[in-house]
């Protein structure tokens, strides 16, 4: 039974016997216990692996296998979302200017934020943002369009450096000072010709998949203002499900791209460990760049933009194989026909009955479009998200550990819990946690030599539940926590790409997301199975009441 969410006194509480020395191994027992560390320890030897000298992603083919290509139409959509495509043929067309959109995006955000309950942005800059809209629109005026995402407006996590403004990373720790050079990410980006809009709201340090952060005004579910919208990519996952732009960028160590993604009704995709540049942002071996979209093809143009040649400022980059011919999207209009898709159904036991549902059901309908469902088995995967935890988390007190012996004070009670916590692990378990991420590397291999993509639920529950006396205030939730992970820490601990899409909707409009894995490499075909969900009309975004739209009136 995992313990009650804590909030108020009794966080406090938990919190000072943890940084207690002689309370806090009774209470991180009690913890550890309720997130599945205790797990990791009762596993036999064998299950075990050497640890890896480096964390390059293992594929399980050696050559990827010859899939058809349906040749099938672009998926065709009505007035929602407006997608970076919809944008641009919009600005082909003279139905709407490029300058002209970008400052609805800007009124989106800065009408998001007079709302207490929808807020995404932490910091923008708005003469930048007008001055590439300007130079986009003379090239759209004179036929020198840069591109699928030239004039397109997005939205940056605030863990992602941009020239001129600070990268708090949702903490008050972090300086305030300026920083002087884009990350190489957006620095690609401004290099296809995109609008840069602002910065957005995240949880503090990324620590937390809820969306909840007390230094920053933070932004509840899009569907629903008493549930939460997910983190820690928080604000660029609400920004593109209320329409503010069509993608934005987001990072995920433990699921912070495909949780809120899901919890709000979009896409996303974490690529493959190295295929995105993390120089001027994230470090550490689980953390990834990847984009949030409204469409499938958005997350394509994104990697065709950021992706397609190596950073040498960041090696990790060395190692990926080049982009597929045709790039990133040259599966969109491919089917699925003859696509094998795992399924450890051990793992499906753990989602809600109506999560699981959909879940199938969107499975139900690649497999009557051609797709095979074919049963796999990865053992170690019901032990990813402690692993997760206990890589993700000591490495994140690494980094931060200047700041929580000498500035705790400015950090919320519930990452403070977090960390007294985390303190107590011993580098024994440490890397115990990582001979077993080894060998979950090598069995996930093996299943991916057998099937095309591995097929779970993206999270196990659907948005878990903010009553307004909690908004704006920490707390810890275990259970919640554990929902919101639960299937998320394979993508990250293997390195492989995994991306996210919208399959349906709970009792209470809640959107539900249904998580697609590919071998190392292959986003193309992971898109493409996306890709395919929304042309069978599975995959679909639900407008929120109160969204904006780019191209109104246009």
């Amino acid at each position: 039974m995992k313990p009650p969410r804590l909030k108020g006194r009794a966080l406090t509480a938990a919190r000072l016997a943890a940084e207690n020395p002689a309370t806090s191994a009774l209470l991180s027992d009690v913890l550890k216990k309720s997130l599945g560390l205790d797990r990791l320890v009762a596993l036999p030897a064998t299950a075990r692996a050497p640890l890896p000298l480096d964390v390059t992603p293992v594929r399980g083919r050696a050559q990827p296998r010859e899939l058809p290509d349906e040749g099938l139409a672009p998926t065709t959509r009505k007035s929602w979302p407006r997608s970076a495509e919809d944008l641009v043929a919009a600005f082909g067309s003279k139905k709407a200017g490029v300058e002209e959109v970008a400052d609805r995006a800007l009124y989106a955000v800065r009408k998001l934020g007079h709302n207490r309950v929808l807020n995404v942005l932490v910091a923008n800059d708005e003469e930048r943002s007008r001055a590439e809209a300007k130079l986009a629109a003379e090239r759209h005026a004179n036929g020198q369009s840069l591109g699928p995402l030239d004039g397109v407006p997005y939205l940056v996590k605030d863990e992602v450096d941009v020239r001129g403004l600070p990268t708090r990373v949702g903490s008050l720790c972090e300086s305030e000072e300026a920083k002087a050079a884009d990350a190489t990410v957006v620095a690609r980006l401004a290099r296809a010709g995109a609008v840069f809009v602002g910065k957005t709201v995240m949880t503090e340090w990324g620590l937390s998949p809820l969306g909840q952060n007390r230094a920053f005004s933070m932004p509840t579910n899009v569907h629903h203002a008493e549930r939460l919208p997910g983190g820690s990519s928080t604000g660029s996952a609400v920004g593109v499900a209320m329409g503010a732009v069509p993608f934005a960028i987001g990072t995920d160590g433990g699921g912070s791209v495909r949780i809120p993604a899901a919890l709000n009704g979009v896409y996303g995709i974490k690529p493959t460990f190295g295929r995105v540049s993390r120089t001027g942002s994230l470090t550490g071996s689980v953390g990834h760049i990847g984009p949030i979209g409204a469409s499938p093809a958005d997350l394509a143009a994104f990697l065709d933009a950021v992706s397609s040649e190596p950073d040498p400022a960041d090696p990790f980059t060395l190692a990926a194989f080049a982009p597929p011919k045709g790039g990133f999207g040259c599966r969109l209009g491919a089917g699925v026909k003859k696509l094998r898709i795992g399924i450890p159904d051990s793992e499906w036991a753990d989602a809600h009955g109506t999560v699981e549902k959909a879940c199938r059901s969107a499975l139900a309908a690649l497999e009557q479009a051609g797709a095979e469902l074919v049963p796999i088995s990865i053992p170690l995967a019901s032990v990813a998200a402690p692993i997760g935890y206990l890589t993700i988390g000591c490495e994140s007190l690494g980094s931060h550990l200047d700041h929580y012996r000498h500035r705790r004070d400015k950090m919320g009670e519930d990452l403070r819990l977090s960390y007294a916590v985390l303190s107590g692990i011993s580098a024994t378990d440490f890397l115990d946690a990582q001979h077993l991420r080894a060998a979950l590397r090598a069995q996930t291999a093996l299943a991916l030599a057998d099937v095309d993509v591995i097929a779970l639920p993206t999270t196990a529950t659907t948005a878990p539940k903010l009553p307004v006396h909690d908004r704006g205030l920490p707390f810890a939730d275990t259970e919640a926590i554990d929902a919101m992970c639960r299937f998320n820490f394979l993508g990250n601990l293997t390195g492989l790409p995994a991306g996210t899409a919208p399959v349906g909707v709970d009792e209470d409009g809640l959107p539900i997301g249904l998580q697609i894995v590919g071998d190392a490499w292959d986003e193309h075909i992971v898109i493409g199975v996306l890709a395919h969900l929304e042309r069978l009309g599975v995959g679909a975004v639900v407008k929120p009441k109160a969204a904006h739209d780019l191209l109104a009136g246009s």
